[in-house]
This record gives C-alpha cells, sequence and structure tokens, in this order.
C-alpha cells in the first residue's frame, strides 16, 4: 500500500462501533481519523437500552453472541467503571403464560452459567407474596418471579470516552462532519478516502486514507453504495419511552400482545420502557415515533405493572438497528451478530471496509476483530489494548466528598460529574470558579458545560443531551436551555443570535421527543414548556434555518 496517504484508517461513523474502532487503532499507532455527521452516539447507540447485558432473548438461537456480550461487558466494566450499574431484574410469571416457571427456571439455569463473565449473580424463583414484597408496583395476579441482574450504562458518553481517548492518543476526530463523495483512485477504483463538509462551517476537504472503514450504522448500505459495493442490512426499528422518575426499584418483565419480551426499568434519573423491534423500510434521518407504539408499549408494561399509566412519559426515543440481513425470520428472531467485510476481497472495491450489524454489550470485541484484520493488511504487529486500558476517567473513583466540600457544591451534583467523568471530575469542575447547577433534573454543572464545550470538541447545544443529558429530565430543557446556552455560547464564541438559534432547536429537539407521548396531563405540562421556551427567543422573527417552533 502507498505510504502517501494522510491517514492509515478514515473511519465514517461515530456511534459505539466507529469510536471503538478508532480507539483501538488509536491505541496501537495507527494513524486514524474519525468523522461523524451529527453528535457522537447519538444515531441507534442513543436509542439502546443503555445496557452492557449478555442478552437472555438470544441464548436460544445465537448462544455465541450471548457469551461474547457477557465476556466484553466484564472488559467494558474494567476499564469504565465509573459509568455502569447494576440494574437487578425481575422476571414475573402468570398462571395464563405458554411457558411455565418450570421451562423459565431451565432457561435462567443455562444463563447463570454466563454470569461470571459479567460479575452477574444467579438467578433466584420468588414466590408471589416474596415478589410483592421486594417489588410492590408489580401486578397481584403473577405466579411467582425469578431474579436476575444486568449492568446499565451511559451509552452515549460511553462513546464519547472512546472517541476522546481516541484524539487524546493521536487520532483526529470530527462531529457534524459529513462525507459527501468517496475518493477513487484512478484505474484501480481504489477507495482512498472521501471528501468530507463540517456542517456547522460548510468547510469542505479531502481526508485521504490507505483504507476508508464504514461504521455508519443503519445508513451502511448507502456508504457502501457510495464505493459500489452492495451491503445488505435488515434495518429493524426500536422505540423506548422515558417516565419522569422511577417507576419501580428494579427492572421488570413484560410481554407485548404479540408475545415479545421488554422491560421496564430504572435508568440513571429516569426509568425507561422499551424496546419494540420493526422492519424498517423509511428515511433514516426522519425517524418518528407514532402514538401506536408508545399504545403498544404501555400496554404491555400495563400487564406487569398496573400502575405504569400514572406515570408521566417525558419523552421517547428512537432508533434503527443495523440487524444483519435474514429471510423469512420475524424480527425479533434475526441475529445479533456482527461481520467485518473487506469489500476489495469480496466485492471488488479494495480499500473499502464495513463493520455491520452487533449490538452495544459487544463493541469493544466486534473493534478489537475488526481493528486486528484491518491491521493486518497494513502490516501493523501491535496487539489490543482495549480490554485492560481504562478509558478517561476508568482509573480510579474520586472522593466525592471531598469534591463536594472542595468546589462548594451540592453532593448530587458532583457525584454525577463523577459518574461521568470518573478520576477527571476534579478538571472538570475546575473549569469554574464555583460550580453551580444549571439543570436540576440530573443535575447538570455550568463546570462541566465549559469543560465539556472547551476540552471534548461539542459543537451544538443539542449535543449537550447526550454528552451529559442536559435537558432530559422532567423539566425538558425549558429551565435550563437558555442558562446552558449562555455557558456554552461563551466557551465557543457564540454571538447572541446564534445562542438563541441553539436554544430554538434545543427545543425543536425536546418537542418531537415528546410529541407522540401527549396525552392527559402531559398536554397541560407540554403548555408550560411551550410558554417558557416561547419566551427565550424572539418567535416572531426566528434565524435562519433554525427549526419549526413547537
Amino acid at each position: 500500500m502507498s505510504a502517501s496517504a494522510a491517514f492509515q484508517v478514515l473511519i465514517v461513523g461515530g456511534g459505539i462501533n466507529g469510536a471503538g474502532v478508532a480507539r483501538d487503532l488509536a491505541l496501537r499507532g495507527v494513524r486514524v481519523a474519525l468523522v461523524e455527521k451529527g453528535e457522537f452516539g447519538t444515531g441507534t447507540t442513543w436509542a439502546s437500552s443503555g445496557m452492557i447485558h449478555g442478552g437472555l432473548r438470544y441464548l436460544q438461537m445465537d448462544p455465541e453472541v450471548t457469551q461474547h456480550s457477557c465476556a466484553d461487558s466484564g472488559a467494558i466494566q474494567r476499564i469504565a467503571p465509573h459509568l455502569i450499574f447494576r440494574i437487578p431484574f425481575l422476571m414475573p410469571v402468570f398462571p395464563e403464560d405458554p411457558i411455565g416457571p418450570e421451562l423459565v427456571e431451565v432457561g435462567l439455569e443455562m444463563y447463570d452459567r454466563f454470569q461470571p463473565l459479567k460479575n452477574g449473580r444467579p438467578h433466584t424463583r420468588l414466590t408471589r407474596e416474596q415478589a410483592l414484597r421486594l417489588e410492590p408496583a408489580l401486578s397481584p395476579r403473577i405466579d411467582c418471579a425469578f431474579s436476575l441482574d444486568e449492568w446499565g450504562v451511559d451509552a452515549p458518553r460511553l462513546v464519547a470516552l472512546n472517541a476522546l481517548d481516541a484524539a487524546e492518543r493521536g487520532a483526529e476526530v470530527h462531529t457534524h462532519t459529513e462525507v459527501r463523495e468517496l475518493l477513487r483512485e484512478g484505474g484501480s477504483g481504489r477507495v482512498r478516502g472521501a471528501r468530507v463538509r463540517d456542517r456547522l462551517s460548510g468547510e469542505e476537504r479531502n481526508i485521504e486514507a490507505e483504507i476508508t472503514l464504514n461504521c455508519t450504522g443503519p445508513w451502511a448500505s448507502q456508504l457502501a453504495a457510495l464505493a459500489g459495493a452492495e451491503l445488505r442490512l435488515r434495518p429493524a426499528k426500536g422505540i423506548h419511552l422515558v417516565f419522569e422518575r422511577r417507576v419501580s426499584d428494579v427492572a421488570i418483565y413484560a410481554r407485548g400482545i404479540d408475545g415479545r419480551d421488554m422491560f421496564t426499568f430504572p435508568h440513571e434519573q429516569n426509568s425507561m420502557a422499551g424496546t419494540t423491534d420493526d422492519d424498517f423500510y423509511g428515511d433514516l434521518d426522519r425517524l418518528e415515533v407514532t402514538e401506536d407504539e408508545v399504545r403498544y408499549v404501555l400496554e404491555a408494561m400495563d400487564r406487569s405493572i398496573p400502575g405504569i399509566r400514572r406515570h408521566r412519559v417525558i419523552h421517547t426515543l428512537a432508533g434503527v438497528r443495523p440487524t444483519l440481513y435474514g429471510f423469512g425470520l420475524y424480527e425479533d428472531e434475526l441475529s445479533r451478530d456482527y461481520a467485518v467485510i473487506d469489500h476489495g476481497t469480496r466485492q471488488g472495491v479494495p480499500g473499502f471496509w464495513s463493520l455491520a450489524g452487533g449490538k452495544l454489550a459487544a463493541y469493544r470485541l466486534m473493534a478489537e476483530d475488526a481493528s486486528d484484520r484491518i491491521c493486518a493488511a497494513l502490516g501493523v504487529e501491535e496487539v489490543c489494548r482495549t480490554a485492560d486500558t481504562p478509558l478517561p476517567g476508568g482509573d480510579e473513583w474520586p472522593d466525592v466528598g471531598a469534591l463536594a466540600r472542595r468546589f462548594r457544591t451540592d453532593w448530587p451534583a458532583i457525584l454525577r460529574v463523577a459518574f461521568r467523568h470518573g478520576s477527571r471530575a476534579a478538571r472538570v469542575l475546575a473549569a469554574r470558579p464555583r460550580p453551580h447547577v444549571v439543570c436540576a433534573c440530573e443535575p447538570v454543572t455550568d463546570a462541566e458545560l465549559a469543560h465539556v464545550a472547551r476540552s471534548e470538541g461539542l459543537g451544538k447545544l443539542t449535543d449537550c443531551s447526550a454528552r451529559v443529558r442536559l435537558g432530559v429530565g422532567a423539566c425538558q430543557g425549558a429551565a435550563c436551555a437558555g442558562a446552558a446556552a449562555e455557558v456554552v455560547g461563551e466557551a465557543l464564541g457564540w454571538s447572541a443570535e446564534r445562542a438563541a438559534a441553539e436554544v430554538a432547536e434545543f427545543a425543536g429537539e425536546r418537542w418531537r421527543a415528546l410529541r407522540p407521548a401527549l396525552a392527559g396531563s402531559q398536554l397541560a405540562a407540554a403548555e408550560v414548556h411551550r410558554a417558557v421556551h416561547r419566551g427565550a427567543r424572539p418567535w416572531s422573527a426566528p434565524p435562519p434555518g433554525t427549526v419549526s417552533r413547537p
């Protein structure tokens, strides 16, 4: 291969797969560039359940996927201990269920064999009375229940930390940068990188690379087509509902009317419920949650948690899984395995590779496999170190009490900074003389906002939802968007007009996430939020290019 390219590898797509490969290659000394057309982790990764779990539901059809996911869960716990948290689960069994307690227990006994790989605990069978004492929200109609546990993670933050670590180790990393075309070598047709456009500045430039790796998730078929290659996926849409606060103390399995397994679970400051699994043939850039999907999830949860409808849904999440193609199967029967494809060997398009399929819980293993093969093609002999090298902040848990006293800030706010930044929490808090809370829902401090703007390459106010969970709580940005824009704008040098436009776009994003779930008292709350957001900018003269007002 020619050594004249500016980079050895260009990675397109900054979800968990792209960021994971960028970090792996950077650790091996490979010259890497990573481009993402939006914010890191705001595609499929953002819409995931946010769990690094083994996948009990894949055990029967894809035991290797379960094993790989459990093993990688253990590795992720080692490298990012500050980002993960244990989620206890209850699996209720109803008298009318087609699979009775004995068969359920057989499956859980098989799953127990993998638990040591992910530091999990073996299942326990509970009587109806024991289960109801443990979780009063459960339906009293259950016959019995089983306990097990999984691990939750701040998925977008996990992506950001992989990308940040790659950048700190020499990779060139860009968000809000889209591929306009792939560069081709005359004669051979070899892919030699891409022409990219900065979506914020409009600037275009070429990024030359010996290998271009397609990590664009459900968009992978589109990018492959630009290279003259074919990549068949079977994209599947999934949604989650996010509740204002904890619906239950533990996660609870539920079943849809069609028999699909779902669950509701406490996740950080909220609870989530989902997920659906439906073939998707629409526009990947205009993904909408429908009222029917919301109702479908609520109906499923209502069977296990009769009081679920008393809890307020504050927003919805929607994403599309880049599932590998399979014909003649129901959506949830499709494999969650992955593929690393050298399109030069397979389809005569040299210099172009794809990493497709998979799941969040096994991202590191997938990245290792892809990096091993790419390094072999490049003649790089360095081995993978991502299983034991801590991600930024993952080397030590900080003394939260000492930080609270030092920065004279409330302990809960310090705890959230420590959770997202680990051992770097003091560095983050030092971005302001005395940090104060901007968003009380999570909470998020002005110091954290200033830090991610100055030190993590933040591009837009909407990026803060993924980076630090700004505005994803009960207020949905009504109480914090303006103040956050002031902090981020000061760090990035925004004009007043730019800051107002950012607030408007932020409000529009939150509205789109909320709108499908509006019902009853939600409508009144939405009117309050809309009034607050309207007062944040001159609606009569909206800045050019902003989203429509809610």
